[in-house]
């Protein structure tokens, strides 16, 4: 509780947010001399129990009770100065400041304990999100990332959305996806696919076998799960895979029902839409699909932004879904850190603050090798 460690600790550098301390004491003098100066048939007493009231708001439990005690105290003196501490009036006031009092307190005790859970909960969320959604490296190779991530849900960090890059002998492979749903129930799904890939990745040469392989993992999980899970059969996940040599000015890719990524060459915006794709990650067994890497060119100087599902159908107040491609071409930055940047701060502007699903964006440059 900030107001205590002050008061318990002298040579604390004071700060803009301890002047609060002062009002309620303040408020007690200005109320006690005015009391005392105004005639006998006035009395101010009863507006004392603004102080209290107002240090609840700020403090804790403890400066509460304290700023409460005096309050009590100035209340019965100024009875006593004014000869109707035994009234039953004054009484009245006295049994009203205490009870009062007393709930102020308890207000602030139970906001301060709610206050520390959410801090251990906010703690326990940006551990798991640095375990499971694991920071993307700004340079792989002659490549330079940047991402972002927001989740939908409230007080979270982490949620359905997921994205990875590791380095391979011959250069960088990536994924994108997104689970279905969203919010916490989904980082299973995503923790598990995020395993999957990273196994997967440095065990097969070909990106095909990469993919299959996260199909397969992704249907035995919920098969695994079908029992606890009534909806469990209806679980996919889709997700672009990348594959983008040191050597070759190119990317290999395989969107398995993912938003196509989009290519920034000479700030002209190129849509890499894949001719081949494949059904969304967990419905391979239904589709029987055959996995086929797609080749498209990937130049010094190029930017590929891969992004999910929860940015290009977030929207504003009004209903509109967010113009992504449109909002690319007023970007004038350089670099992918000051394309994510630029679009996350405009994508929150858009919604209004508040984004109805998970959202994800990786941005990735060529530079020259």
């Amino acid at each position: 509780m900030p107001v205590r460690r002050w008061l318990s600790d002298p040579h604390r550098t004071w700060r803009p947010g301890h002047a609060l301390v002062a009002v309620p004491l303040a408020l007690i003098a200005v109320i006690t001399v005015a009391d005392l100066l105004a005639p006998q048939e006035i009395q101010l007493s009863p507006l004392l129990v603004t102080a209290p009231a107002i240090t609840a708001s700020f403090a804790g439990p403890w400066f509460t009770a304290v700023v409460s005690v005096i309050t009590i105290a100035d209340e019965v003196m100024l009875g006593a100065q004014n000869g109707l501490l035994g009234s039953r009036g004054m009484q009245t006031q006295l049994a009203a400041l205490v009870v009062v009092s007393a709930c102020l307190v308890l207000f602030a005790y139970v906001r301060d304990r709610h206050m520390k859970q959410l801090t251990q909960v906010r703690s326990v969320s940006e551990t798991a999100q640095r375990a499971l959604l694991r920071p993307i490296p700004s340079v792989l190779g002659p490549l330079r990332l940047a991402s972002t991530y927001l989740a939908a849900e409230e007080e979270a960090q982490i949620g359905g959305d997921l994205y990875a890059a590791l380095r391979t002998p011959k250069g960088a492979r990536i994924v994108i996806g997104d689970v279905r749903g969203k919010g916490l129930p989904s980082v299973g799904d995503a923790a598990m696919l995020l395993g999957a890939f990273r196994e997967a990745a440095r065990r097969h040469v070909a990106l095909a076998d990469v993919v299959c392989h996260l199909d397969e993992s992704v249907r035995a999980d919920l098969e695994e799960n079908a029992q606890e899970c009534e909806d469990s059969g209806e679980n996919f996940i889709t997700a672009v895979v990348l594959d983008i040599p040191d050597g070759d000015p190119v990317v290999e890719m395989i969107d398995c029902g993912h938003p196509p990524p989009l290519l920034i060459r000479d700030h002209r915006l190129v849509s890499l839409e894949a001719v081949h794709p494949s059904p969304p990650l967990g419905l391979g067994e239904l589709a029987e699909p055959v996995y086929q890497a797609e080749v498209s060119r990937f130049e010094v100087g190029d930017t590929l932004l891969l992004y999910t599902d929860g940015v290009i159908e977030a929207r504003c107040p009004g209903g509109g879904f967010y113009p992504l491609a449109e909002r690319i071409g007023s970007w004038t930055g350089e670099g992918p850190e000051s394309l994510v940047g630029f679009l996350r701060d405009d994508l929150l502007s858009h919604v209004g603050g508040r984004l109805g699903d998970d959202a994800a964006m990786v941005a990735i440059q060529r530079l020259a090798h």
